[in-house]
């Protein structure tokens, strides 16, 4: 240690303990001060104390030269205080019982507020829609601390409060507790406000599958670090304390009961989730054990929620399908329903959230049950025992002596049994080699431990052992056996092994493949698999009749043949499947290549639809699928000028096609003409409106009760929906696509419109917007934009929709992604311009708050440049800006206005950043950049920089 360090060591340790109360938080304004204090046996202050001064001097309003105040300022001072109150924080690893403890409401709303703030979560972004799934583990996690304090506060707020004894009379006390209670009481009426999106997040949270992680005073130092010294570690899997699932999945559950609980005392029925949660809580911490460092739940208060909610809601087998599997699993085995236990086994076989000692402690209390005399056990023993075992071979542990006890006698059921399980416990497309090996090896051992080959070949022709072991291994294998057995008694029908067939042979393999569709019999399927198995490896079976139209033709036709003579009515039924049956086989094959269909396909279609015969019943599905069909091929005439009126009034899927077919036909002509699309949007609306009915309550008031799926459209808003997903036609898809948006914008509360190709052939307003199921529709169209992308995912107005969608629900890194594809998909990957009707200047400006909003401030100058009139104002308020998360200055290359370019130099001057400014004049140097040069020359230059620009963001975001 040199001399300097240590007389500041001594320096340091001089100092005293305790300094006084009116400077100890400069005190302690040091990081390494800090962690000393904190480290002591008993600190004074103690840490809450800490938080609460930290704040306060933080939150300190200003006072100006007029002796006006002033909101508290954004200097360097404040963000260190903020910064070592969540350092205390965090040195409490969070606890949330020790801070509601200690804290006020308004401090630790502050807190967690900054909590928030520094883990990058956006400011007035609603959580409800943000995926936890795909944030970082600290910023989840971050969210989660918030919503769980949310939801305690309101719980804790109904509770009756005991009043403490007034002390004497201070004026200065009295105003502050009055502050403070108003303050609380405001911030109370908000978190109440939002408690149903609180609980929704918490309800998201319980679905994650993956350990998160909270901020320590590590990585809220390397928060507070220059960006480019991050290095990405706070945002990886692996910063900040880890927080196991469990341990998470615990907290919650029990935060969410308390909720439901309290919930329960205006509405009975919500006390059924709240028992769920209690009692989930209980299974959670009996497999986290004693030793847990984030989740402290009071057991004695847990267990007085779950006797009450005993008591509120009692427990019976028809509620035992909603609860987890450890409670269906002690219900079934009180029940005696041995066989549900089993599915249960298999599914966690691929969960694994059963504990592997629960699973045996179950299969040891089975074995005992059959010991003392219960002879039918034996079997649900073998069964449980090989549910475990094969659960053991997954997760690389040796195979259990009592699973040898019980398979030494194997036969059909058995093996037929274990395969099965073996089937349904692994994902062949997303297991790891080593879960394939360990699968393929415990068949192996299980084909070498039998002495009959009768059940070595019902192993070694099932299509799992197919899969997993290659031919050479399955022959090797099967030698084996023969060599260790020379004489084999079957005493059943012998199958053929493959290894029989000489290689000579003239099998076609057609033939049996034909003989394999109309087999019915499971072991001539069996024998016929294996036969064409030696014959050849790379061919999977299951799918030799996938869309066997002919077949089924072949089929139809005989029924017809049989009933024409004696039912008129079923020679129709049977007609109209056909009719189905050649649509099918017509869209699955030359009309996926663009193929017309023939003309007697079309006529048949309207005659199905102009038909008029009683008693025949008309199947919904053949109806949608031909007008789906004649919309698909443009046969617009016929359903404009040619659709009878009987049936627009009978049929709605006609009356709807009608509609679209007429409202593309009228679409080149003027506003005016276009009434056909106010017909449609009526329909439509009619659709997605609710029926209301008034109800009087107990207390005498009128509520508003809705009915979702309404009956006053022509067809209901899932009909609706189904009926489009079978639309292929791209300006059909458009037109609908764009009514629905709409729709969707006609909204009041809307913030944000989201714009499509022909949106304004439509009516601005409506009526009645009361009647309207707005968030129907609004899932209406994220369902269709992702389904018209599913059929192109190239068509750019598609994809600006999507865009827009996330750009309203505060995505903005999603929102980048399918605006950059957009542009991307009609420029040739932006090699060519960017057509302007593409890039308007609303797409431009919400690409620019896009990146605004993401901290990535040289990108937002750098899009000013794409506006029609280059947005100055924006483009040098975002430079001025320090903490930005883009690359900076090696952005400057992509710019070509020279007066950005001069402001940037003269920033750099101002700041001191001499190579930065070096940058930018090496920049403005460019001879293409030059003001003389020719107007061509200066387009040129630009059309340049935004192609390299587009391309270099594409690749950040694609």
């Amino acid at each position: 240690m040199s001399a300097e360090a240590a007389d500041r060591e001594a320096a340091t340790s001089s100092r005293p303990c305790t300094p006084p109360q009116t400077c100890w938080f400069e005190f302690l304004l040091e990081e390494s001060l800090l962690e000393k204090h904190l480290r002591k046996p008993c600190p004074d202050p103690a840490p809450v104390q800490l938080i609460v001064q930290f704040l306060e001097q933080a939150s300190k309003p200003s006072v100006n030269e007029q002796n006006q105040v002033q909101p508290p300022p954004d200097n360097k001072r404040n963000r260190i205080l903020k910064l070592l109150a969540l350092k205390v924080a965090a040195h409490l690893k969070w606890d949330l019982d020790i801070l509601e403890k200690s804290l006020s409401v308004p401090v630790l709303n502050m807190l967690l507020n900054e909590l928030l703030c520094i883990s990058k979560v956006p400011p007035g972004t609603k959580h409800v829609d943000m995926d936890l799934a795909t944030l970082p583990p600290t910023t989840a996690m971050a969210v989660l601390l918030y919503n769980r304090w949310a939801i305690r506060t309101i719980v804790q707020s109904s509770f009756p409060v005991k009043q403490a004894k007034p002390g004497p009379p201070q004026l200065s006390v009295m105003n502050q507790m009055q502050q403070e209670k108003e303050l609380t009481e405001n911030i109370l009426k908000v978190l109440k406000e939002q408690a149903a999106d609180s609980i929704l997040v918490l309800e998201a949270a319980l679905k994650l599958n993956k350990d998160l992680y909270v901020h320590t005073m590590r990585t809220l130092d390397l928060l507070a670090m220059e960006p480019g010294m991050v290095n990405g570690e706070t945002e990886s899997s692996t910063a900040g304390l880890k927080v196991k699932t469990e341990e998470m999945q615990c907290q919650v559950c029990y935060d969410l009961g308390a909720a439901y609980f309290q919930q329960g005392s205006t509405n009975s029925a919500v006390y059924e989730n709240a028992r769920e949660k209690f009692f989930r809580t209980k299974e959670l911490i009996a497999e986290i054990g004693s030793l847990s460092l984030h989740c402290t739940i009071d057991e004695k208060r847990l267990a007085g929620y779950c006797q009450a909610c005993d008591v509120l809601v009692p427990s019976s087998d028809s509620t035992s399908q909603q609860l987890t599997p450890y409670s269906q699993v002690h219900i079934c085995l009180r029940s005696g329903n041995y066989q549900e236990v089993i599915q249960i086994f298999i599914e966690d076989n691929l969960t694994l959230s059963l504990p592997v000692q629960f699973r045996q402690s179950v299969l040891r209390e089975l074995f005992q049950k059959a010991q003392q005399g219960n002879e039918a056990l034996d079997e649900i023993c073998f069964k449980v025992c090989a549910c475990n075992t094969v659960r053991d071979i997954l997760e690389g542990r040796t195979i259990s002596v009592q699973f040898n006890q019980l398979f030494l006698r194997p036969n059909k059921e058995k093996i037929d049994f274990l395969l099965e399980v073996c089937s349904r416990s692994i994902n062949l497309e997303k297991a790891s080699e080593s879960l394939k090996g360990n699968m393929a090896a415990f068949l192996k051992n299980v084909c070498l431990g039998l002495e009959d080959l009768q059940y070595v070949f019902m192993i070694s022709s099932h299509e799992l052992f197919i899969t997993l072991l290659k031919d050479e291994e399955r022959k090797l294998l099967v030698d084996q056996m023969r060599k260790r057995s020379p004489r084999v008694n079957l005493c059943i029908k012998p199958v053929t092994s493959f290894y029989d067939i000489p290689a000579s042979a003239s099998v076609n393999i057609g033939q049996l493949e034909h003989q394999l569709i109309l087999s019915v019999d499971p072991w001539r399927i069996r024998q016929i698999l294996i036969e064409l198995h030696g014959m050849t490896s790379d061919r999977q079976f299951w799918t030799v009749s996938n869309k066997d139209f002919p077949h089924a033709k072949q089929l139809f036709a005989a029924c017809l043949e049989l009933v024409t003579e004696f039912s008129p009515k079923l020679r129709q039924v049977m007609l109209n499947e056909m009719l189905l049956l050649d649509i099918h086989t017509h869209e699955a094959g030359t009309g996926q290549a663009g193929e017309r269909p023939p003309s007697d396909l079309i006529s048949r279609v309207r005659g199905y639809l102009e038909m008029r015969l009683p008693d025949i019943p008309l199947r919904q599905v053949i109806a949608e699928e031909c007008v789906a069909f004649m919309l698909n091929w443009r046969e617009s005439e016929y359903l404009t000028l040619q659709v009878p009126a009987f049936l627009l009034q009978s049929n709605p899927y006609v009356k709807l096609g009608q509609l679209l077919a007429a409202t593309c036909k009228e679409l080149p002509g003027p506003k005016e003409s276009r009434r056909t699309a106010k017909d449609l949007w009526e329909v439509v609306v009619q659709i997605c409106s609710v029926s209301s009915q008034h109800k009087r309550g107990n207390d005498g008031r009128v509520s508003l009760i809705k009915q979702r799926e309404s009956t006053l459209g022509i067809m209901y808003r899932s009909e609706l929906l189904s009926f489009i997903k079978k639309l292929r036609e791209p300006l059909v898809l458009t037109i609908i696509l764009s009514l629905f948006v709409k729709l969707h914008n006609v909204r009041e509360d809307i913030v944000n419109d989201i714009t499509a190709e022909h949106i304004s052939i439509w009516p601005s307003s409506i009526p009645n917007l009361q009647s309207v199921d707005f968030e129907a529709v609004a899932i209406t169209v994220k369902e269709l934009v992702r389904y018209t992308l599913s059929i192109n995912p190239n068509n750019h107005s598609w994809l600006i929709i999507q865009a827009d969608i996330y750009f309203a629900t505060n995505q903005y890194s999603a929102a980048l992604h399918y605006y950059l594809q957009a542009g991307a998909v009609c420029s040739d990957f932006f090699n060519k311009a960017v057509p302007p009707d593409v890039y308007t200047d609303q797409v431009i400006k919400r690409m620019i708050k896009c990146c605004s909003l993401l901290n990535c401030h040289t990108q937002v100058a750098i899009l000013c440049q794409f506006l029609r009139e280059i947005d100055y104002k924006t483009a040098f308020k975002s430079l001025q800006e320090q903490n930005s998360h883009d690359a900076m200055d090696s952005y400057y290359d992509y710019i070509w206005d020279v007066t950005i370019l001069e402001y940037l130099t003269y920033l750099h001057h101002k700041r001191g950043e001499t190579d930065k400014r070096q940058i930018a004049i090496k920049a403005i140097g460019q001879t293409e950049l030059n003001a003389s040069n020719p107007e061509e020359v200066l387009q040129l230059a630009a059309q340049r920089r935004k192609k390299k620009f587009l391309q270099a963001m594409a690749k950040l975001y694609f």
